[in-house]
């Protein structure tokens, strides 16, 4: 069974930067994405991105921090979280789905198990 599998979450102080990244990726599911969810909250869209062409897209919430991009492994999509804020703080999930604008809408994804991003002061 093919898996999204999400890495490179942890801990991080206010300002800091971490580097997520999400492998499994599958040729009928082209779009991809992040979503993040904090405890007694809903899950947040926070980007997506096409694994072929352009058209790459951040939520305004994390806007000018935060940028999606394709690994250089040919197999991966990376989320790059700048400046981090304590209201970072969740579990963020890698998502798949047949294109990135599903993606947005969250449409008919499927899912990583999840990893925890903690950010303090």
């Amino acid at each position: 069974q093919v898996q999204l599998e999400e890495s490179g979450g942890g801990s991080a102080q206010v300002g800091d930067s971490l580097r997520l990244s999400c492998t499994g990726r599958t040729l009928d599911r082209p779009g991809m994405g992040w979503f993040r969810q904090a405890p007694g909250k809903s899950r947040e869209y926070v980007a997506s991105i096409p694994w072929h062409g352009s058209g790459d897209h951040v939520a305004g919430s994390v806007r000018g921090r935060f940028m999606i991009s394709k690994g250089g492994d040919e197999n991966s999509v990376i989320l790059q979280m700048n400046k981090l804020k304590p209201e970072d703080t969740a579990i963020y999930y890698c998502t798949a789905g047949e294109t990135a604008g599903d993606v947005r809408r969250r449409q008919n994804l499927i899912w990583g198990q999840g990893i925890q991003v903690t950010v303090s002061s």
